[in-house]
């Protein structure tokens, strides 16, 4: 995301949900509910039933729902060194800045 501020030349604001605030994401209030009341009642014994069901499922109101599954291996337990993390441009917000924060663009030299 620095790299992404550097390039365009814009301040990037960066807002987390912290632990156990996910009831709050309007997103998933109205996604996840029309989700599960799709696949309910169904065995979900593998990866591509979930995700059919997923891709599957609508409202009344026109939601359409695309979804697929990924499955590219990701590297676990990756740490960023102390001196990338120590270049990135990060200014925490006031208000839980360990959540909140800016990442600007580098000046350049």
């Amino acid at each position: 995301m620095q790299r992404l501020a550097d390039q365009l030349g814009i301040v990037i604001n960066v807002s987390h949900f912290p632990p156990g605030t996910s009831k709050w994401n309007k997103v998933e209030h109205r996604l996840f509910s029309f989700i599960s009341i799709n696949w309910r009642g169904r065995p979900l014994r593998n990866y591509e039933t979930v995700v059919n069901l997923i891709s599957n499922t609508t409202n009344r109101g026109g939601l359409v729902v695309r979804a697929r599954l990924d499955k590219r291996k990701y590297a676990l337990g990756k740490k960023v060194a102390k001196k990338d993390l120590a270049a990135i441009n990060l200014e925490p917000h006031a208000w839980h800045g360990d959540w909140n924060y800016s990442i600007k663009p580098r000046k350049k030299s």
